[in-house]
């Protein structure tokens, strides 16, 4: 084929797509709350409260990472679990510079009821009025709170994996926490809420301390769920979905463990969340491990298949949908036995094989040792045999089909369908030529670390697109070249016994 004719068809490409993208541009006159940033709310055992010198009459900054974004926000503070009530001097939000510090510039005080004072009554919680502030999806921000007498009980969330910031006094207006007392737990913060488009949506992921983030990094912000929402960000279809964790350390579906069951949550967790239109169940482990004998074991496990149903039902009545994830291998782990592994297969098997899901996201695939299916991949693994790693973190992420949640194409590893490939190939990009994006797709046969990198016309790498370990499946991933100019340029996938190189064209 000539220049002529594939610059010919790039052009019938380019105003083909142009004509999509605009289509797609539409205006929205209505909008409505959804949910971008929440944590589940939790009796703190006295281990974890405030260190010295305490909540009462000082000033506390906490930092979460939100999802999406907006332009008009509200939070709401939770006294659930404590005996007494929390008197709230004053809250300021501000974008998190890091180690305590904000930008002074974006902080903005919070009223509630028109009032920079409130109280929370015990076992209540409030919603503040809404307020103006420039938020960007994937953002750190820092809430700050100078208290007045506090419960000597804390409603709380001690599996924050972030450090927050206590300093004696009125503090809430000041730039730097740096030098404050560090903690790495959450007190009374529970939501953040965006007023956003109509068609914008959240996906609540109910869970234990893999939810909840054991395993990642401290102020990495690299829980599978953030993971997740920054692909959700990467994907223009579905950059309007939110991801809200509501995982729970230690947490039962059955019993109340740490903190309250998924059962008795299930409705100020899930159904009570603004916006939410997608649920994904990754819990029971806890009650599988906490099992006592065979007849205990199989007990437990039909009792959590007749828990999914209840949850299934009553999420559908509300118009959510509800993905089940399957419950990770833990052999070798403090909860193996012959008689939890039954009941583990028994679970997992109902979960893929039941049909009561919407769909089924298969984390027990994913994240197994290609030697043995029981365990956890070395790699993705702590340790402890149980909870994976950071690297394990960001392999459950990447195990999420994003068609799940209206992506065009299928970004992630597994649903429903268990279609291993036979054989590791890398596809033709997709459109080519193109202007400014195209697809890549590739298929790996086994579980590998992948690199995927592009290169000019005379072998320079100019861009590594990925670099991490993947699970056997089939993968599509959007390269955008906005800043780089028409020419030819290479891709290169490379696994541990396999790679390939294809040429693509951009052209504008």
């Amino acid at each position: 084929m000539n220049f002529m004719s594939v610059a010919t068809i790039s052009l019938i490409i380019f105003f083909f797509s142009n004509g999509i993208c605009q289509q797609q541009e539409k205006s929205f006159s209505s909008k409505k709350w959804v949910g971008t940033w929440s944590t589940a709310p939790q009796l703190v055992e006295p281990a974890n409260n405030p260190p010295s010198p305490g909540l009462s009459n000082n000033t506390l900054r906490q930092i979460v990472r939100v999802s999406i974004g907006g332009d008009t926000l509200r939070i709401r503070l939770s006294n659930e679990f404590s005996n007494s009530s929390v008197k709230i001097n004053s809250v300021h939000l501000a974008v998190s510079k890091g180690n305590g510090i904000i930008d002074i510039a974006t902080d903005k005080k919070i009223l509630f009821n028109g009032l920079e004072e409130t109280t929370i009554e015990r076992g209540k919680a409030i919603m503040s009025d809404p307020f103006q502030f420039s938020l960007p999806p994937i953002t750190d921000v820092a809430i700050t709170i100078y208290f007045g007498e506090t419960s000597s009980d804390v409603t709380g969330h001690p599996g924050s994996r972030t450090t927050s910031y206590i300093l004696s006094g009125n503090n809430v207006t000041n730039e730097d926490f740096s030098n404050a007392v560090k903690t790495d737990h959450w007190y009374i913060i529970n939501t953040i809420e965006v007023l956003t488009l109509e068609s914008s949506r959240a996906v609540v992921i109910l869970g234990n301390s893999i939810t909840d983030g054991r395993g990642s990094g401290t102020n990495k912000q690299n829980r599978w769920p953030d993971e997740l929402a920054r692909r959700l960000q990467e994907n223009v279809k579905t950059k309007q979905v939110a991801v809200l964790n509501a995982g729970i350390g230690g947490n039962c579906v059955l019993k109340a463990c740490l903190g309250p069951s998924a059962l008795n949550r299930f409705e100020r967790d899930v159904l009570n969340q603004n916006g939410v239109k997608w649920l994904i169940i990754l819990e029971g482990i806890n009650d599988i491990g906490g099992a006592s004998g065979s007849q205990g074991s199989a007990k437990v496990a039909q009792d959590l298949i007749n828990a999914y149903e209840q949850m299934i039902d009553k999420a559908h009545q509300k118009g959510i949908l509800v993905y089940g994830a399957t419950l990770l291998p833990f052999a070798g782990s403090s909860y193996d036995s012959p008689d939890h592994q039954n009941a583990w297969k028994t679970v997992n098997d109902w979960i893929k094989n039941s049909g009561r899901f919407d769909g089924v996201i298969d984390f027990a695939v994913a994240l197994s040792d290609p030697n043995n299916p029981l365990r956890l991949n070395p790699i993705a693994d702590t340790g402890d045999h149980l909870h994976p790693n950071e690297t394990g973190h960001r392999m459950m992420a990447e195990a999420v089909d994003l068609t799940l949640f209206g992506a065009d194409i299928n970004t992630g590893y597994y649903e429903r369908k268990n279609n291993i490939p036979d054989s590791f190939k890398l596809f033709q990009n997709y459109p080519n030529p193109f202007n400014p994006y195209t697809t890549i797709s590739y298929q790996l046969l086994a579980n590998s670390w992948v690199t995927l990198n592009i290169y000019d016309i005379l072998g320079n790498e100019i861009v590594e697109l990925i670099n991490e370990f993947k699970p056997s499946g089939n993968y599509h991933h959007t390269f955008y070249a906005d800043n780089l100019p028409s020419g030819i340029y290479y891709y290169k996938l490379s696994t541990g016994n396999f790679s390939d190189i294809k040429k693509m064209i951009l052209l504008k």
